[in-house]
């Protein structure tokens, strides 16, 4: 693989950590494995000889699922760990559990953690390529990538084009990795959601607050809706889901009031009828399901070219 061109890191910690090069790059790569994708044998030899292994220390469906079916069409050998069903519940720390599992040769990590910078923490003591699948409320970068993808297809060059990301901005580590891939294509950046859900912090991260969504909807190009993560809430943040869908719901005669066709996204899973109703979710704006598609490209495309840095 040496004469591939090379990422200028050998992890993808957080997209803080990449250069718009870097990014251009993914892209790249992942336009030539969307092709692969879309031919009647859709697997490709790249990775026979790395075996990587799948850390999941939260619940996931959608990233867990892509980020397995990019490694298999890339031909690489596949390991899945559950903390469900490990011996972290017996007490073991992190640092042995990946450690034991590099015991059996495993080349590289792809893991999910509640804890804002394990992976970080990992990358400074153990020697494999790293791929963060979501550390808490911090980053998802493979998210962020494959939505400003989406959003290249659909817009060309994001440069000087309206990004909305709209809803739970306080605890979505989509949202944050969002901001930092967008701006490093050029793109306008807004946020909009509750006041109580909207960071104090967001706007020395050089992006505008709007509290009201058509106002938001209006300015903007594409508007990547936000799920509720009553998950990760100790503390009731609004009145009502039913009020929320209300005051920051997307709804079809909303977008169908707009002067303008504009792009609606969402990274998922939704909650149908609270950020977005089903007709929006269904309807010709929404790209959600090439968002999931070029998931996995995305993903083939960070695989193949961390692992060119072994």
């Amino acid at each position: 693989m040496s004469d591939v061109q090379q990422l200028s890191t050998k992890h993808i910690l957080g997209i803080k950590y990449l250069k718009a090069s870097d990014i251009q790059l993914i892209f790249e790569t992942a336009d030539n494995f969307k092709e692969v994708l879309n031919r009647p044998v859709k697997k490709v030899p790249s990775l026979r000889d790395v075996t990587i292994a799948n850390l999941f220390f939260e619940n996931s469906t959608r990233t867990k699922l892509s980020f397995e079916l990019a490694e298999k069409r890339l031909s690489a050998d596949v390991v899945n760990f559950s903390a469900s069903s490990s011996s972290v519940k017996k007490g073991e720390t992190l640092l042995d559990t990946v450690n034991n599992i590099l015991a059996m040769k495993v080349d590289m990590v792809v893991m999910r953690h509640p804890s804002p910078g394990a992976h970080h923490f990992l990358s400074q003591h153990i020697d494999v390529n790293i791929i963060n699948a979501g550390d808490g409320t911090h980053e998802h970068p493979t998210q962020a990538l494959l939505d400003a993808f989406s959003m290249r297809e659909q817009l060309g060059d994001l440069k000087g084009k309206k990004i909305v990301i709209v809803g739970d901005i306080l605890h979505s580590r989509v949202a944050l990795s969002n901001i930092f891939c967008l701006q490093k294509l050029g793109a306008k950046v807004k946020v909009c959601g509750p006041p109580t859900l909207i960071p104090r912090y967001i706007q020395s991260l050089g992006v505008e607050v709007e509290y009201n969504i058509r106002k938001a909807l209006e300015w903007c190009d594409v508007a990547n809706l936000l799920r509720i993560q009553l998950e990760r809430q100790d503390l009731k943040y609004f009145p009502s889901l039913r009020e929320y869908a209300q005051y920051f719901g997307v709804n079809k005669p909303l977008l169908d009031s707009l002067d303008k066709k504009i792009v609606i996204m969402h990274p998922g899973p939704m909650n149908r009828g609270v950020e977005i109703t089903s007709d929006v979710a269904d309807s010709e704006h929404s790209i959600i399901l090439q968002q999931v598609e070029n998931g996995v490209a995305v993903r083939m495309a960070v695989l193949y070219l961390l692992a060119a840095k072994r």
